[in-house]
């Protein structure tokens, strides 16, 4: 790689996880320092963690909403025409059919507008806290700016969630039966109750929109919400105890009334410096990006697994199919063949059981490791470290994420399942995916062990305004629940009280 590319890929890194950026700069340094030139500039970069000027944040793209709209209504619509043409498929024409059609998702997936519209997002939010820190003196003042956009299909579904709350409660026999339920088919209960064919249609239509995803969704066989609903009720359930009536609402007003606060802020500050009026037109230029194409960065995963879903139903009516012709013993034992083993067996309907008893030891093996930041060829784990200066006595360092500081009850959670949240706790937790996000609309803040700049944590904490703090190395353990602690999302680090 030469120096250029390695300097851009390593500042990249920078910017998206300094521990992943720190050991790669220890490999580099120790096994090809010879290959490095004698560049001081690099060198002081890594030192200081400063990160170059964003690549490409002048790329002209322009900042009109009705792209995302059409973005959006084309996934819609490929999604709608899949779930049609699948319904008629079996056997060796449904195994060639998903293999054509993961063509089909493989070209909405690198659509060339679709990552020009969300690059040129993170490329203005990356100029805004540049510049404004430049200018003004302002930290990261791009999180503000990115609370309550439009069109992010996944802070979305956490206020939805909390529009069920508000169907459900007025009716007091239906809180009750929700307390207690054990049973997978719960919804078919609800007519019994008064306000339970509302609560039914309320969950429902939730589950239309959202009911592909779950923890870990981007593993096909891992337990939907639409498979599972019973899932839902505890947060539904929180959010009845910890909001009043259409609280969503107004939580996503409020972020958008401080954003649009901020980016007039910000406006009238640089109109009072030497050349304000350009710096003004630019920086606004900057912010509509960011308001108008953000929100689309949450979209293409969820057309993805969405489109997963209509592949795991058709799949397993299939599975189904070869428990009757005696091939599978349980419609799970699809999971562990490889599709092409998977396509093996469709066709000669027999199946060498080992291959199953393999899959299951390897999957149970597999589920206790951690894979690490950074891993050679040879299999040495590299880990980086934190070059912080100036940090608090006993402060743990992380990446800030999400602006703002806030202290309160740590809530270290594990599993979703297990979450029983409070308003106003923190919630400490190893990462989080989509299926995380119901939870955040409870909290006050956020740490994690894994995470980045860009990972739907992050950004759904900065939409909600969350002050948030990842890639804090060993956070359940050094946090323990119920510890009172303050989070530095400006600065990056947490305390312990």
């Amino acid at each position: 790689m030469n120096p250029d590319s390695r300097k851009m890929l390593l500042n990249n890194m920078g910017q998206h996880d300094e521990l992943f950026k720190d050991a790669l700069m220890t490999i580099i340094e120790r096994d090809f320092i010879k290959c490095i030139p004698n560049d001081k500039e690099e060198q002081s970069d890594h030192k200081s963690n400063k990160s170059a000027p964003p690549a490409n944040s002048e790329a002209q793209i322009e900042s009109n909403p009705e792209i995302v709209s059409g973005l959006i209504k084309k996934s819609q619509i490929s999604i709608e025409e899949l779930k049609q043409k699948i319904q008629t498929k079996s056997g060796l024409d449904l195994i060639d059919f998903i293999l054509k059609d993961i063509e089909e998702l493989k070209k909405i997936l690198f659509d060339p507008q679709s990552s020009d519209v969300f690059m040129a997002a993170i490329n203005a939010s990356l100029w805004i806290n540049e510049k404004m820190k430049e200018w003004l003196g302002e930290k990261n003042a791009a999180d503000i700016l990115s609370q309550s956009v439009p069109n992010n299909i996944t802070s979305e579904m956490g206020l939805a969630l909390m529009d069920v709350a508000d169907v459900i409660r007025p009716y007091p026999e239906v809180i009750e039966y929700l307390q207690h339920v054990k049973e997978d088919n719960f919804l078919n209960e609800l007519d019994k109750f008064n306000g339970g064919q509302k609560t039914r249609d309320a969950i429902l239509s939730y589950l239309i929109k959202y009911g592909m995803r779950c923890s870990g969704e981007i593993d096909i066989t891992r337990t939907r919400w639409s498979e599972k609903p019973i899932i839902l009720v505890p947060m539904i359930l929180s959010n009845i105890k910890n909001f009043e009536p259409n609280e969503g609402n107004r939580k996503f007003e409020q972020g958008r009334q401080e954003a649009l606060k901020k980016e007039q802020e910000l406006l009238d500050r640089l109109k009072q410096l030497p050349d304000g009026e350009q710096k003004s037109k630019e920086t606004k230029r900057m912010i509509d990006l960011i308001r108008n194409f953000i929100g689309y960065r949450e979209y293409p995963k969820y057309g993805m697994v969405s489109r997963y879903f209509v592949y795991k139903q058709a799949l397993m009516k299939e599975a189904e199919r070869l428990v009757k012709a005696n091939v599978f013993h349980e419609k799970e034992d699809i999971y562990y063949l490889t599709f092409e083993e998977l396509r093996e067996v469709v066709r000669t309907k027999k199946l060498d059981y080992a291959i199953i008893s393999k899959g299951q030891d390897e999957h149970k093996l597999y589920e206790k490791l951690t894979p690490p930041r950074v891993i050679t060829s040879d299999g040495e784990i590299v880990t980086g470290e934190y070059k912080r200066e100036n940090l608090p006595v006993g402060a743990i360092a992380g990446l800030p994420v999400s602006s703002g500081v806030i202290e309160g009850r740590a809530r270290v959670i594990l599993s979703m399942e297990d979450a029983n949240l409070e308003d106003g706790d923190i919630l400490v937790t190893t990462f989080t995916d989509p299926s995380w996000t119901p939870l955040f609309v409870s909290i006050k803040g956020l740490v994690t062990e894994v995470g980045g700049l860009m990972t739907h944590g992050a950004v759904i904490a900065r939409e909600y305004g969350l002050p948030a703090v990842v890639g804090v190395e060993n956070a359940t353990k050094l946090i323990k629940d119920g510890q009172r602690i303050r989070v530095h999302g400006t600065e990056g680090y947490v305390e312990i009280r």
